[in-house]
């Protein structure tokens, strides 16, 4: 696991540049730098500001593809509107990497700059898992309601902005924080099978959003500032990140552990209305600029290996959290969200990932056949499901295939063959292994593999995954067999 603190002291300097160290710039202590000391440089200051501001970024492009532009093939609705979709992710959605299509999703953007929403979620039948995750522009968890936290009773919560300080009104069962003006709302409802989705769309409909005002019932709701929003393009992002960059930072007010750094990217110009402007910087600048931008994406590689806990070949660890989880960590926070932004808290989903077998050798549907071998006894320990996920080992994204599965979860095991021994065993390749196994196939890429499990409500007795990567259970090792 990397160490949060070692992690802590060296993002600002990204590749660990030794002349940072002698200034003192770790952390917070960046912006008491004594005077005289030395300055980090352009392509120093890049390198943090690519680690620290990725997720902004990341999160600024979903939200552009989901509200801002209808044509983006990923559209959603406009803010402040709840989009149900009663179906599962398939290989066609392509905005966000690591696709969850294991439940049903709604999902909800808000614009808190007006005035606080009011989100109610119904009571739900206490069989049926339902999260409802509240995650803000610099991608921090910061609530749950549902099963897990709240129950499957229903409730009524208000969501505010950083800069909202009234009254909690009669009626609200909890108040929400967000740390930015923008915020995403995940409503996770489970689909038990095929002929469950119905009833997933009556849980649906039940799923409230409305501004303050009109739960109150004391008028219109007020309109908020207009913003001119600049057009997301993935294949302009080595180029635009800083101006993407420049643009989120507009709706998140800086916390007390970041202004370190906020003061340091005013250096290239990126900060609130500052408007970044690379083209107007000396070509010896621009150059410092991109070259800061590798330096960051290299060490953002290397971190990305190191996270978790290697357990039979899967990644298990804990990347996803609260503003105070991250605590100005900005690698750890940049890893998570390349994993797949807006993943859970371990509390309320683990995610073991594979790229490997379990002696270590890269997975590859092009050349190997693989299973995964789960004993009698040994399936993954939740209180509501779990899934085995394939993905694409290159995007990150679902691949296309002649059966239209992306995924064996616990809902599917009656329909599953089980060993003589009672194990019960995945074939994981691009070709079907047969009919007699076809009910256990997962059908893989013609190339790189990515699998990935979603343990959700993951058992806190024995066994248990928790603490992530170090608990007592363990994901069985994938095998080649041929």
């Amino acid at each position: 696991m990397l160490n949060r603190r070692d992690l802590l002291r060296t993002t600002a300097a990204t590749a660990l540049v030794p002349t940072l160290a002698a200034a003192g710039l770790s952390g917070p202590a960046l912006a008491e730098t004594a005077p005289g000391a030395t300055q980090p440089s352009l392509r120093q200051i890049a390198a943090a500001g690519f680690i620290y501001g990725l997720p902004l970024v990341m999160n600024y492009g979903v939200m552009f593809d989901y509200v801002l532009d209808p044509k983006s093939g990923q559209w959603k609705a406009p803010f402040n509107t709840i989009s149900n979709e009663a179906r599962v992710f398939t290989y066609r959605d392509t905005s966000i990497v690591t696709p969850n299509s294991d439940t049903p999703y709604s999902m909800a953007w808000l614009d808190l700059r007006a005035e606080p929403m009011v989100v109610t979620v119904p009571p739900v039948d206490p069989k049926r898992y339902v999260s409802v995750q509240f995650v803000d522009g610099n991608t921090y968890n910061y609530g749950y309601a549902g099963s897990r936290t709240t129950g499957n009773g229903g409730g009524t919560y208000m969501v505010v902005g950083p800069r909202w300080f009234g009254r909690t009104p009669p009626g609200i069962d909890g108040v929400f924080r967000s740390s930015t003006f923008f915020s995403l709302v995940i409503f996770r409802t489970q689909l038990f099978d095929a002929g469950d989705l119905d009833n997933v769309k009556k849980v649906q409909a039940g799923y409230q959003l409305r501004p303050l005002s009109t739960f109150l019932g004391t008028g219109e709701p007020k309109p908020a500032q207009h913003f001119r929003y600049p057009a997301f393009s993935k294949d302009r992002l080595d180029q635009e990140f800083f101006a993407y960059l420049d643009f989120a930072l507009r709706a998140a007010p800086a916390r007390p552990e970041e202004r370190w750094i906020r003061e340091q990217l005013k250096r290239i110009g990126v900060g609130p209305e500052r408007g970044f402007r690379v083209h107007e910087m000396a070509e010896a600048d621009q150059a410092e600029i991109v070259a800061g931008l590798k330096d960051g994406q290299a060490r953002l590689e290397e971190a990305l290996a190191k996270i978790g806990t290697d357990v039979n070949g899967w990644r298990i660890g804990s990347e996803f959290g609260d503003a105070e989880f991250f605590h100005g960590d900005w690698l750890l926070r940049a890893a998570a969200a390349k994993l797949g932004i807006y993943g859970n808290d371990a509390a309320e989903a683990v995610y073991p990932a594979a790229r490997t077998d379990k002696d270590g050798q890269p997975l590859d549907g092009s050349k190997h056949r693989y299973t995964l071998t789960f004993p009698k006894d040994g399936l993954p320990p939740v209180n509501a499901f779990w899934s085995v996920t394939m993905y694409d080992g290159n995007t990150q994204l679902l691949i296309k295939n002649p059966i239209d599965r992306y995924l064996i979860n616990s809902p599917m095991l009656p329909s599953l063959k089980t060993n003589a021994d009672g194990s019960v065993t995945l074939y994981i390749q691009k070709d079907s292994p047969g009919a007699d196994k076809q009910a256990n196939w997962l059908p893989a890429p013609d190339g790189p593999i990515y699998l990935v499990m979603r343990l959700y409500w993951p058992k806190t007795g024995n066994p248990s995954i928790l603490p992530a990567g170090k608990g007592t259970w363990q994901p069985p090792g994938i095998v080649r067999v041929a």
